[in-house]
């Protein structure tokens, strides 16, 4: 039987499925013990976290307690303390993106997937170059500045060529003030060689879902195709961190498995990739099984409640505080602005989960890859979060700059953050509030933008950004960046 190594490179060993068991039964055996949980929390605390902590400020045995506990009082601590770390980490910024489905064929038989290859009655399609810019100068036009590009695994028809050349496509278009800065890619796992080439072509994070951390599972969920292959799908982010992709983002599907299994499973690949590379994952992104094409939620026994998702989210925030955390489309307003006080840090936004859905003025339904339930433009979904007090960023820099994996990191641990990401926070929502956004939406902006200004804690930084502010609204000059 294979033990338990967080430093090691198999599978088996770094997410070790007695460690697991192991760890679910310490955290319901110690599920109310005040002593503990208090122990654990005081830990977590932000003024306890230093620079030369792990990106990971608890282990996975001492995440899986929080989640364990169903004291009242103590959950209320437990959100109360994902707030407050959300909030020394990411203070109110919110990074906007959409994903861009590029093509939908796909040879795996996930039986969760509506892609998968048995799947008749879905419209199969793959976008032309000449379409992938449409797309992009449609996503321009709202005023998005990062994607994220998604394909299903097909060596024929959407090869790694293929890829190469929808990225190449869409960092050339430029339109009006319009520009794609940033391409975050979830494509299946591959080799050290094509990782190589993704970091070559300039993206930003590679994301990858694990689907589910427990194999007996993962091999009845993935019958068919090359993702059938446990093993070489979750040992992919060590390929890609081989081949020099400093950012890499992690995620389950939740309502797949128990939700605690998949949580010490995720905190368990948060620890193994800090104790190998040096630096955890970038993103941490919680889906849900919603309803699409050919799938129903009904199906499966692990569908997640509403106050337990919460409550996931609350503990990866505590458990991993450096971490950015994602929370798509999948679910309502109502759900996202909990998550958003809970610890997430990036949302898409109007975005459509077809291939070729953007330049459809009707949200096509034919080739989607889940139900969409935040359907709001994306200038309804900037002023809902500029009301509720959060900044709508748009800001790419860190990547062009060179902020990325450990440096990232160190920024973000010592608070020095705060001098880069705010600003350009400020600056990229300036852009969008000339560019692209209506009159209601100004007028809430402009206002959040002078009194953000003001929050920048250096002095030079906020004299430097309120120019470039002011340059932005008199002028076409654009990207501006600390």
């Amino acid at each position: 039987m294979a033990r338990y190594d967080m430093k090691s490179l198999k599978a088996e060993e770094f997410i070790n499925h007695q460690e697991i068991l192991d760890t679910i039964a310490y955290a319901q055996a110690n599920k109310d013990n005040v002593a503990l949980i208090d122990s654990i929390l005081q830990k977590a605390r932000p003024d306890n976290i230093s620079v030369e902590n792990h990106c990971a400020a608890l282990t996975h045995r001492e995440a899986a307690v929080l989640l364990a506990c169903t004291i009242p009082e103590k959950v209320q601590e437990i959100m109360t303390l994902a707030e407050e770390i959300k909030q020394r980490f990411y203070g109110n910024r919110i990074v906007m993106f959409a994903p861009l489905y590029l093509s939908n064929y796909c040879i795996n038989g996930c039986v969760y997937c509506p892609y998968h290859a048995k799947n008749k009655c879905i419209a199969r399609k793959k976008l032309t170059q000449e379409e992938v810019r449409a797309e992009v100068i449609a996503l321009q036009d709202m005023g998005h500045k990062r994607l994220a590009i998604e394909a299903g695994e097909d060596p024929k028809h959407n090869p790694i060529e293929y890829i190469l050349e929808c990225i190449e496509t869409i960092y050339s278009v430029n339109h009006k003030n319009g520009a794609i800065r940033r391409v975050n890619v979830n494509i299946a796992a591959t080799t050290v060689e094509n990782y190589r080439k993704l970091k070559d072509a300039g993206i930003g994070t590679y994301i990858l879902f694990q689907e589910t951390y427990h194999k007996e599972s993962y091999l009845e969920l993935h019958p068919t195709g090359p993702k059938h292959d446990y093993d070489y799908h979750t040992e992919a982010m060590d390929r890609a961190m081989e081949g020099g992709i400093d950012d890499v983002g992690l995620g389950v599907l939740f309502g797949l498995q128990n939700y605690m299994y998949e949580f010490v499973g995720l905190m368990m690949h948060a620890e193994h990739l800090e104790a190998v590379h040096g630096v955890g994952p970038h993103t941490i992104s919680v889906p849900r099984l919603k309803p699409a094409n050919d799938i129903n939620p009904d199906d499966f026994e692990n569908a997640l409640p509403d106050d337990i998702f919460e409550k996931i989210i609350a503990c990866i925030r505590v458990a991993v505080p450096y971490t950015g955390m994602i929370i798509s489309t999948r679910e309502s307003a109502e759900m996202r602005a909990k998550a958003l006080r809970l610890g997430i840090s990036q949302i898409s936004g109007a975005s459509r989960t077809s291939v070729g859905g953007y330049t459809e003025e009707e949200r096509p339904h034919d080739s989607e890859q889940f139900d969409v339930s935040d359907q709001r433009t994306l200038d309804e979904v900037v002023r809902w979060l500029m009301e509720m007090g959060h900044i709508p960023s748009f800001c790419t820099a860190c990547y062009r700059e060179g902020r990325t994996g450990d440096r990232f990191m160190s920024l973000c641990k010592t608070g020095q953050i705060l001098n880069c990401c705010h600003p350009n926070a400020v600056m990229t929502l300036t852009e969008f509030l000339v560019d692209y956004a209506s009159e209601e939406t100004k007028t809430i902006g402009f206002a959040m933008v002078e009194r953000e200004l003001e929050k920048i804690p250096n002095e030079k930084a906020r004299e430097i950004a309120r120019q470039n502010v002011e340059a932005i609204k008199a002028s076409n000059r654009r990207d501006f960046r600390f």
